[in-house]
């Protein structure tokens, strides 16, 4: 029997950039907010300091700032024919854990969509005709545009910090950036990245070949900075410190550098770190939340009521708490109804390992997170599909992270696996090799979803999330398409000596990495018969839970989903103030 808390007016699941932002703005409103955050308190400092953070061991291999996994994983496979098997070690992707989620130990690269992901079926559709989509593909438009996200996006460049130079502002190209980009309202508030010696020879080989290179935006800062709440940012310092790591110098975009400091000092805000929630509480007609009971730090069940719950932990961790509290009708594939669970993706991507002539040193050791030459030609619909029989896209970059040596031990594909031979080539490349990485778009098909699990539970005896998912045909097509793309670059790069394209193929496995951007599984949709939520995340079927994050994504685009995220924390946040608190029950009519 749990203990009934007194009431709040919201309580928010998750520790990490949603739950940051809206968790602020309605305690600045005026609302008494708690955020139930189920990982450790850990800080910038101490927590994330020098020399201890160096440690790639610790943090990448056996991931000290990801979900325990013999707490609670995931299980998968392919298809409905096969059994679903728990994951024991992260592979495929590396969900967050802690304070900050995955918004502190992300690399940092930092996009908005394409204007015409927002209106993806019907662009193509129109451009192409409705054949270019494949039966089982299940693909849909989003119920906002990207003018609607504009304002909001600009919102979250200004938290963060960005770092970038812009390509289009206000319908106007600008030198330098991608003539590709979305219009934006004005530049971001911080210049881009330093170019690394690789990036810079990719960036050369593709400007000469009538392509558009340009430096990725970053969430990275390049100079000292105060963002939107006085919170002071400094300059990147390239340690290669970042993609699973914390920052030290307060440098890469978290939560606790950019708005947790500030929200922690209203009186109407309150953070409650080691809070497992268990599920979301539900009225007796299943119409309307009561609350969210969570499990603390002594193993004591906790019930703490509220007017309103926001759902803000990791993408398909949402869609989870939603399947165990009853919210929403489950995703059934043979049927095609239900939609909690639904158009779940990943992303496709592929790399060109390349081997430079010993003359060349890489430096691999000196890079970050998110820096990177890149370029969108083949993103989006950037070009022309109608040839080619796929629709989507992908970027084309080379981006040098940072050399840790246990993680990067390039060798050519004819050397062994390990022995002598093996130690040799390791010692001849590490400073003479990097992959061109592309990054594609993932289409959803009807038998890609999530699910309860049947047979496996967790640590507090509920169901595990289960993935069913494979690759559609047209992925795979994108996938050789735009290697072949990036094999053309890498050749033509000064003093190549050595090009292996790397395309991906079937089927999709989770014992790879591929990223952490999960989409899906609580989509938006123009109505509740094709998504889980609303415009605003509003739950169609429990108008008072709010879904956050990438579980609302449609589909998943090339481009890193933590812009959309973030300008989307804030165009909810705005509704709810707006309109909701005003008037609590729908925001969309049904």
């Amino acid at each position: 029997m749990s203990r009934t808390l007194p009431p709040v007016d919201v309580v928010l699941v998750g520790g990490g950039w949603t739950d940051s932002v809206i968790g602020k703005e309605l305690a600045d409103n005026g609302q008494r907010v708690v955020v139930l955050e189920r990982g450790e308190p850990r800080w910038t400092s101490p927590d994330y300091q020098s020399p201890q953070v160096h440690d790639e061991l610790k943090y990448t291999r056996r991931h000290h700032m990801h979900q325990d996994t013999a707490l609670e994983t995931y299980t998968f496979r392919n298809n409905e024919s096969q059994v679903a098997l728990p994951m024991r070690r992260w592979q495929f992707a590396f969900p967050g854990n802690h304070l900050g989620g995955g918004g502190m130990h992300w690399s940092g690269a930092y996009y908005r969509y394409d204007v015409n992901e927002f209106r993806l079926r019907s662009h193509y559709a129109g451009r192409y005709g409705a054949k270019i989509w494949e039966p089982d593909v299940t693909a849909q438009d989003w119920p906002l545009s990207y003018d609607d996200l504009e304002p909001h996006y600009d919102r979250f460049d200004y938290l963060i910090g960005a770092s970038g130079q812009a390509g289009n502002i206000k319908g106007e190209l600008q030198p330098g950036g991608s003539p590709f980009d979305a219009p934006r309202s004005r530049p971001y508030p911080n210049p881009p990245m330093k170019v690394p010696f690789a990036a810079g020879l990719f960036g050369e080989a593709a400007a000469a070949l009538g392509y558009h290179p340009y430096v990725q935006p970053s969430a990275l800062c390049t100079r000292p900075y105060v963002n939107t709440e006085g919170l002071q940012m400094n300059p990147c310092v390239y340690c290669g410190f970042c993609s699973n790591f914390g920052c030290e110098h307060y440098a890469k975009a978290s939560p606790q550098v950019c708005v947790l400091p500030a929200a922690m000092k209203l009186k109407t805000f309150e953070l409650r770190t080691r809070a497992h929630a268990l599920r979301v509480e539900l009225t007796a007609d299943r119409k309307r939340a009561t609350g969210v009971t969570y499990v603390d730090a002594a193993g004591e069940e906790l019930f703490q009521p509220a007017e309103l719950v926001f759902l803000c932990s990791f993408a398909i961790n949402n869609v989870r708490l939603m399947l165990l509290s009853g919210i929403g009708q489950p995703y059934d594939p043979r049927a095609g109804s239900g939609t909690v669970g639904r158009n779940y993706t990943h992303q496709t991507t592929a790399q060109v390992n390349l081997f430079f002539d010993q003359s060349i040193r890489v430096n691999p050791f000196m890079g970050a997170g998110a820096v990177a030459v890149t370029m969108d030609d083949f993103n989006a619909d950037n070009f022309d599909h109608g040839p080619l029989g796929f629709v989507g896209g992908g970027y084309i970059q080379i981006q040098v992270v940072g050399g840790a040596p246990i993680g990067f031990r390039p060798t050519p594909a004819n050397i062994p696996l390990w022995g002598s031979e093996w130690k040799a080539a390791v010692a001849r490349w590490y400073n003479h090799a990097m992959p061109i990485q592309i990054t594609g778009a993932c289409m959803p098909v009807r038998g890609g979803y999530v699910d309860l699990d049947p047979t496996y539970t967790d640590a507090w005896g509920q169901k595990l999330l289960r993935i069913t998912f494979d690759f559609a045909d047209n992925d795979i097509r994108q996938s050789h398409f735009l290697t072949a793309k990036a094999a053309e670059i890498g050749r033509r790069m000064r003093v190549v000596q050595i090009v292996e394209p790397l395309p991906r193929n079937k089927p999709y496995t989770s014992t790879g990495y591929q990223t952490t951007h999960l989409t899906g599984g609580a989509a938006m949709s123009a109505d509740p018969r094709s998504g889980a939520t609303n415009r605003y995340g509003q739950c169609w079927d429990v108008p008072n839970v709010f879904v956050a994050g990438s579980a609302l994504f449609p589909q998943n685009s090339a481009f890193n989903p933590t812009g959309t995220i973030g300008a989307l924390a804030y165009w909810t946040v705005d509704a709810v103030k707006r309109d909701y608190l005003r008037s609590p029950g729908p925001l969309v009519r049904a």
